[in-house]
């Protein structure tokens, strides 16, 4: 099949309300414009550097995610231009997104990650650490981010009632922080669910799915 016959597929099984993100890390700009003319706009990057080329090779009606974990010292290079930052594990973080989307004359959207997985590998805050930090004194200060959302990766794992568990734990952890109604703070999104999981993850109440490899096929 095409890439264009992947990304039809899986739109086609979207509901209105779920966004969906191509995530097009390690994939060359030939098969992000292949899905670009199929009519996709979304796509999502986990190295800083590797998203920053493409931004400059490709159209500019594109909003690039930063899905991955992210370094304070590279955040400077996607300020510019970066849609929506999906990863935001640490206050520090959002204190340099706020520091480089200034000098940049922005507002840059963040989602907290939160830390849903048992296992440890997995990168993310606790719902008390959320909690503490929208509601601080500290977050209040920061005019040049706003916070959009929560993101979560679940287990590894084929038992689906231990992801789906997780995934509603998120979806709970979403619904706790909007009745904070807190500054600079408007939660919309949750963002869970990967080409392997994210139909659970819709039932389970994701608005918006990162897609990759039923899209662009495996990575080397």
């Amino acid at each position: 099949m095409s890439l264009k016959q992947n990304l039809e597929n899986i739109k086609s099984q979207l509901p209105k309300h779920v966004t969906l993100v191509a995530v097009s890390k390690t994939k060359p700009v030939k098969d992000l414009m292949e899905i670009y003319e199929a009519g996709q706009r979304i796509f999502g990057e986990n190295k800083i550097q590797e998203m920053a080329e493409k931004y400059d090779t490709m159209p500019k009606d594109i909003e690039w995610h930063m899905i991955g974990h992210v370094q304070t010292n590279k955040v400077k290079y996607m300020a510019p231009f970066v849609s929506l930052i999906h990863g935001v594990e640490r206050f520090k973080v959002l204190k340099e997104i706020n520091k480089q989307a200034l000098k940049n004359d922005r507002v840059i959207e963040c989602l907290l990650q939160i830390k849903i997985a048992e296992e440890d590998s997995k990168f993310g805050m606790s719902p008390q650490e959320a909690s503490t930090i929208l509601q601080s004194k500290e977050f209040s200060s920061l005019k040049n981010v706003k916070v959009t959302g929560v993101m979560g990766m679940a287990t590894f794992t084929d038992n689906n009632s231990q992801v789906s568990q997780e995934f509603k734990r998120l979806k709970t952890v979403f619904e706790e922080l909007k009745l904070l109604n807190a500054h600079n703070c408007q939660l919309e999104i949750v963002s869970m669910g990967m080409s392997g999981d994210y139909k659970l993850a819709i039932d389970c109440g994701s608005t918006m799915v990162r897609i990759g490899s039923s899209i662009f096929g495996d990575r080397n």
